[in-house]
C-alpha cells in the first residue's frame, strides 16, 4: 500500500515539474509574457524538484539503514564463530565445493602449520601431508571420512564431510585431532594388558606344575616341603601382584581415599623402615632413617606406600653388606624425601623408563627377588597426585638416590 502511494505522489511531481518546464518553454517562447510567469514557473519546478529528493531520500534511507543492520548481524554472528571456533581444542576448517579454504580457527593454523593467510588456498595443498586428496574424493561421494595418520611423530586424526545433499556439494568441514596422546594411552592399555597376563600366568604355572607332581604321588615325602615353599612363595607373588595392580587401578581413576591431613613425613618414614627390617636383615642390608621433622599437607596412606615402594626397591637390588639412607628434610618451602642405596645401579638408557608399569632393567634378577614391577609406577602416580617432583640419579655398581620434592600444602 505505502509502495502504491508513493508511486503516485512520485507521478504528481513529476506532472508538476513537467508543467512548469512547459511553462517556461511558452515563456520563452513568447516574449511578450510577464517575467513574473517565467519566476512562478521556475518556482514551481524547484519546489517540485525538492519535494522529490525529500521523498527519494526518506525511500533510500531505510533501505541503507537496513543493510547497515544486515551488515553488523553478520559480522556480530561471524565473530561469535571465530571465537567460539579458536576456544576447540580441535582444529576446524571451512571449504567451499572448489576446494578453497573459506576459513580456519587457530587450532587447525597449528595443526597445519600455518596462518591466516592460507584462507583463499587449495586445502589439498595446505593439507597435502595429511593424504587431503584422497579424503575429499571419498567424502564428495557422501562417505564421512575418517583417517587415522603419523605426521612428524605425531598421531593426528582427520574428519572431513561433505555439505550438500542428492550429490550437490556445497562445500566441506574438515577436523583435525590431535590423537597422540589417545593413542599412546591406548598402546599402554594393551601393553598392560598383556603384561599382566603373563605376569599372573607365570606364578600359576609353577604353582600347578608343583600341585601336579604333589597329586601324583611323584613328590617324596622328604621333598614336600620344598614344593610347598614353592606354592606358598608364588602365591605370595601373585598376591603382591594383584594387589599391586589394585593399587594402580585406584590411582588412575582416583577412587583411594583422598582425606588429606598434616603429615610429618619424619615420623611416617621411620615406621615404613621399621615395618621392613625383617626384610632388610634377611638380605644383609643396613636400613638408616635421618634429617629433620618436617610436616606436610598429604595422604598418609599414599606418602607410606611411596616410602615402602623405594625402600623395598633398594633393598632388593642391593648387594649382601650394603645400606639404604632414608633421609626428610625442611626446604625452601617444600618437604624432601630421599632415598639412597649401595646397590647395583641402573643404566644410563634405562633410567627414564623405571617409573613405567612392568619395566625391568634386569628380569632375571627380578624374578629371582620376586618384583612385581609396579612399585616405582605406584610412586609416580602417589608423587603425582602430591604435586611432587622426582629426581632420580644412578651409577652402575654404585648405587641409586631417588629424591621427591613435596609442597608443603596443595
Amino acid at each position: 500500500m505505502k509502495k502504491k502511494i508513493t508511486r503516485s505522489v512520485i507521478l504528481v511531481i513529476l506532472s508538476v515539474l513537467l508543467g512548469g518546464i512547459f511553462m517556461i518553454m511558452g515563456a520563452i517562447a513568447e516574449t511578450d509574457i510577464m517575467g513574473t510567469v517565467i519566476q512562478a514557473a521556475i518556482v514551481s519546478v524547484l519546489l517540485a524538484a525538492t519535494v522529490v529528493l525529500i521523498i527519494i531520500t526518506g525511500i533510500v534511507k531505510p533501505m541503507q539503514k537496513s543493510a547497515f543492520a544486515r551488515s553488523a548481524a553478520l559480522k556480530l554472528s561471524r565473530d561469535r564463530l571465530t571465537v567460539a571456533s579458536d576456544r576447540m581444542n580441535e582444529g576446524l576448517v571451512l571449504i567451499d565445493e572448489d576446494h578453497i579454504i573459506i576459513s580456519l580457527n587457530r587450532r587447525a593454523m597449528q595443526l597445519l602449520e600455518t596462518g591466516t593467510n592460507c584462507v583463499g588456498s587449495d586445502i589439498r595443498t595446505v593439507a597435502q601431508p595429511f593424504g587431503a586428496d584422497e579424503l575429499f574424493e571419498r567424502a564428495r561421494s557422501g562417505e564421512h571420512v575418517e583417517k587415522l595418520i603419523e605426521f612428524n611423530n605425531l598421531e593426528y586424526q582427520i574428519k572431513v564431510s561433505a555439505i550438500g545433499s542428492d550429490g550437490d556439494v556445497s562445500g566441506y568441514v574438515m577436523l583435525i585431532f590431535d590423537a597422540t596422546e589417545l593413542e599412546r594411552s591406548e598402546k599402554m592399555r594393551r601393553e598392560f594388558t598383556a603384561n599382566v597376563s603373563h605376569e599372573l600366568k607365570t606364578p600359576l604355572h609353577s604353582i600347578l606344575g608343583c600341585a601336579e607332581l604333589m597329586n601324583s604321588g611323584m613328590v617324596k615325602p622328604e621333598d614336600a616341603g620344598e614344593f610347598s615353599g614353592q606354592i606358598y612363595s608364588e602365591a605370595k607373588r601373585m598376591v603382591r601382584l594383584i594387589e599391586d595392580i589394585i593399587n594402580l587401578s585406584r590411582l588412575d581413576e582416583g577412587s583411594v581415599d583422598m582425606q588429606r591431613t598434616a603429615v610429618d613425613l619424619l615420623d611416617l618414614a621411620e615406621a615404613a623402615v621399621k615395618s621392613l627390617e625383617g626384610e632388610a636383615n634377611e638380605a644383609k642390608v643396613r636400613l638408616e632413617v635421618g634429617g629433620e621433622n618436617a610436616v606436610m599437607n598429604g595422604i598418609p596412606q599414599l606418602l607410606s606406600g611411596i616410602v615402602l615402594n623405594l625402600c623395598d626397591n633398594a633393598i632388593k637390588y642391593n648387594r649382601e653388606g650394603g645400606s639404604v639412607k632414608v633421609s626428610v628434610h625442611d626446604e625452601d618451602g617444600s618437604v624432601i624425601l630421599s632415598v639412597a642405596d649401595t646397590g647395583i645401579g641402573i643404566p644410563g638408557e634405562h633410567q627414564a623408563r623405571v617409573f613405567e608399569r612392568f619395566y625391568r632393567v634386569d628380569k632375571s634378577h627380578s624374578k629371582e627377588v620376586g618384583g612385581t614391577g609396579l612399585g616405582l609406577s605406584i610412586v609416580k602416580h602417589s608423587a603425582r597426585l602430591h604435586g611432587a617432583k622426582i629426581e632420580m640419579h644412578s651409577s652402575v655398581g654404585e648405587g641409586t638416590t631417588i629424591t621427591l620434592r613435596f609442597p608443603k600444602s596443595m
